[in-house]
């Protein structure tokens, strides 16, 4: 018999994304610092409103459909990832979000 495969919890709810970003892999200069930090859409759309659009974390949430400790999540995780990426030299990859295809 086959294991299940299945997550534990609730399913991430969706996010709404305008757009994507127009490069997805950032290389820092010098080459490739070994393996690259993933981002995904989702994280790489909270960390683009609050932090560069300048919108509060309220106004981000409401404007992802999500709620605002989600977009908070989301928010941590994209700076933590951003974080080591350019402390340690990685490459950053920005790829569709929590195991979704690209539907």
């Amino acid at each position: 018999m086959a294991p299940r495969r299945h997550r534990r919890g609730r399913r991430r709810c969706r996010r709404r994304v305008t757009g994507s970003p127009s490069v997805s892999r950032f290389v820092p200069r010098g080459g490739a610092g070994g393996e690259p930090v993933h981002l995904f859409i989702e994280e790489f759309e909270a960390l683009r409103l609050v932090d560069l659009e300048g919108m509060t974390q309220t106004d981000a949430a409401t404007e992802m459909g999500i709620s605002q400790k989600t977009l908070w999540k989301d928010l941590r995780d994209a700076r933590v990832k951003v974080a080591e990426a350019i402390v340690n030299g990685r490459p950053i990859e920005i790829e569709q979000g929590y195991g979704e295809t690209g539907e």
